[in-house]
């Protein structure tokens, strides 16, 4: 294989919505709410090879609306290339409403008929794509229709010409070949005959085919396993592995020999099952990150087993799936992990392996969070507090005009949900960084602003806010109070991961307790050792030597945590400079965000009525840019400084 092509993979076929129950136990009748996630066997294919790292692309169709621009931006989110994803202007994205009735009852309605991914245009398919790919993977569904079996042809014969392998995922859907009623998505094999001659007319196309008993059972022509691996056979040179569920795989390379596990074998891992559904798409994912590395089948089975014993403990398929890094810890503890779904290092790898963006190098932030500072300055001024929500409005164009004067691409802003929700809507979508409070305001023991149902009230959350939380904490403090407000940072933890968000905790020691170089340290590594792993850290400026010490407590109890910004406190803005500088040494620390330093001088102009709106803007969004400029003079001073623009 040549090593030097862009792109390993090309999957062509099905991709779409897939729309999970998410009561548990619930026939689809009775089911009240559904996750949302990428769906379709090939979609969850390029998806999960891109999560164990291969360069992979997206070959199919999706709908000109809103659920084709989430499959687009969820594809390219893992890091899937969807420059040959086409657009449908007329047809809709295909959705699928699953499930999980039992163990054995997984309940799956297609809305499929005419949809976008079943009207690929061979015509719009560059054989110079095709050949850029190691390989090409195409999905069983396909070959169903005029249409799309048109697609495939064009694909194979450049591949073919190209010198790019062939691999076959027969994914046999009796419902998609119009065998069943459009209610039984969930019926896996109806013996059809010319199912099988139509599959039989393609299996010679292929260098590997893949599938279940029952598929190579279809693509045979016979309910005995042997007996259909050798009628495949007769018409294909190709790599054969027969998935075998919980027992494992077994690959043929070349003849069928008289028993199945004279094959070679490879011994699958026992598992509590949660969801088959995806399994299969997770198993190809291993199974083709072995074998476009040139890894021997042993090796490769033994991934594409690991992956679907992930995938089938937990709740949806490409969420599931899981990453490189993942993937190996889990194959090193396996054997001593029937649930691996409960694991706390294998569920803690999966949260912070699969976060979007992937990296932060740079967060220089607007803090505007604040509720009880901003009804004091009103009622100072003697303004009305109902203009707060506007003035929060005003504050989020300050930050994109900040920014927009640096050639920072991505502003960050903390602002909440009290007088903020209409900032925060303004904001969000944008791709920037925005931290949203929890806490009641000076709450210690710390409290939270919308009370101790955290999961119903950060379930209404977009997925792109992050948690923000602080906390007047010091590792000396009574017994009692200490544990109170760690129960409490734990609940929040907990919900933060339930519900797919990031979290910040930001630490303040109290005013009138002693600090030295290692009171933040030991709040960390407190924290750290009940379990809590927050993705930020939000600290007061400190000296080398603290920071040095917050750092080692970092790397050591989570390698993956994003980093610490830097709080403000209402400190002058050149005391804040100036606390910039230790900062700027350490690597741990991602910039800033800062609030009162900035904008407390013109937001109490502007509630006084001694401002227009257009000032306001000016004067912050140049407090702004003025902080913005001196933390990237200094990061850039730093020998080891790897940041982007962003």
């Amino acid at each position: 294989m040549n090593n030097a092509k862009p792109l390993d993979l090309i999957c062509l076929g099905r991709v779409a919505v897939d729309l999970y129950a998410e009561q548990i136990g619930s026939r689809l009748e009775d089911v009240a709410s559904f996750a949302k996630y990428l769906g379709g066997s090939s979609g969850n294919m390029a998806y999960g090879t891109a999560r164990l790292g291969l360069k992979s692309a997206m070959l199919s169709r999706v709908g000109n609306e809103q659920m084709g621009n989430f499959v687009r931006e969820e594809l390219e989110r893992a890091g899937v290339d969807t420059s040959a994803l086409q657009t449908d202007p007329e047809r809709h994205t295909g959705l699928v409403l699953l499930a999980l009735k039992d163990r054995d009852s997984f309940p799956l309605l297609f809305y499929r008929r005419d949809c976008a991914d079943m009207a690929i245009d061979a015509e719009s398919i560059d054989p110079t794509f095709i050949a850029r790919a190691k390989a090409l993977a195409i999905t069983g569904t396909h070959l169903s229709t005029d249409t799309t079996a048109r697609a495939c042809r064009k694909a194979l014969d450049a591949a073919v010409e190209h010198g790019v392998k062939r691999v076959l995922d027969i994914d046999y859907r009796p419902v998609l070949w119009g065998l069943t009623t459009p209610g039984d998505g969930e019926t896996r094999f109806i013996a059809d005959d010319k199912v099988t001659d139509d599959l039989k007319a393609w299996l010679a196309d292929f260098d590997l085919v893949v599938g279940t008993e029952e598929e190579f059972h279809i693509a045979g022509g016979s309910t005995d396993t042997l007996a259909s691996l050798r009628a495949v056979r007769e018409v294909s040179d190709a790599t054969l592995v027969c998935k075998l569920g919980a027992l494992g795989c077994v690959v043929f390379e070349g003849e069928i020999p008289a028993r199945l596990e004279d094959g070679i074998l490879v011994e699958g891992v026992k598992v509590e099952v949660l969801n088959v559904l995806g399994a299969g798409d997770a198993f190809m994912s291993g199974l083709l990150r072995g074998w476009l590395r040139d890894e021997d089948w042993e090796t490769s089975a033994s991934y594409a087993n690991a992956c679907g014993a992930l995938v089938v403990s937990r709740h949806g398929c490409a969420p599931a799936m899981p990453t490189e890094e993942e993937l190996f810890d889990y194959l090193g503890r396996r054997a001593t992990l029937p649930r691996p779904d409960q694991d706390v290092r294998l569920n803690h790898l999966h949260r912070v392996t699969t976060r979007t963006p992937r990296e932060w190098p740079r967060v220089c932030g607007l803090a505007f969070d604040h509720r009880r500072q901003l009804t004091d300055m009103a009622r100072d001024v003697k303004a009305n507090p109902a203009r707060i929500p506007a003035l929060k409005q005003l504050l989020v164009q300050a930050a994109e005009e900040g920014a927009r004067r640096t050639g920072l691409t991505k502003p960050a802003i903390l602002v909440d949900d009290v007088f903020g929700q209409d900032a925060l809507n303004d904001a969000t979508g944008k791709g920037w960084w925005i931290g949203r409070p929890v806490e009641l305001p000076s709450s210690r023991p710390l409290r939270f602003q919308h009370g101790d149902d955290l999961g119903s009230h950060l379930r209404q959350w977009p997925r792109e806010h992050i948690i923000k939380c602080l906390v007047f904490y010091h590792p000396d403090d009574p017994a009692a109070l200490r544990a109170d407000q760690e129960a409490h940072l734990r609940q929040l933890y907990q919900a933060a991961c339930a519900n797919g968000l990031e979290l910040l905790i930001e630490v303040i020691p109290p005013n009138h307790q002693d600090v030295d170089d290692h009171t933040l340290a030991r709040a960390v590594q407190r924290l750290y050792n009940l379990g809590i792993r927050p993705d930020w850290w939000k600290l007061p400026t400190m000296p080398d030597a603290a920071w040095d010490e917050v750092s080692r407590a970092i790397e050591k109890q989570d390698p993956h945590c994003r980093g610490v910004v830097l709080l403000g406190l209402d400190a002058p803005m050149d005391d804040m400079k100036r606390g910039f500088g230790a900062a700027a040494r350490n690597g741990q620390c991602k910039g800033f965000t800062v609030g009162r330093t900035l904008f407390a001088g013109p937001s109490r102009e502007w509630l006084a009525g001694d401002i227009d709106d257009a000032q306001l803007v000016d004067k912050v969004a140049a407090n702004y840019a003025e902080l913005i400029e001196e933390w990237q003079r200094l990061r850039a001073a730093q020998p080891t400084t790897e940041e982007s623009v962003s």
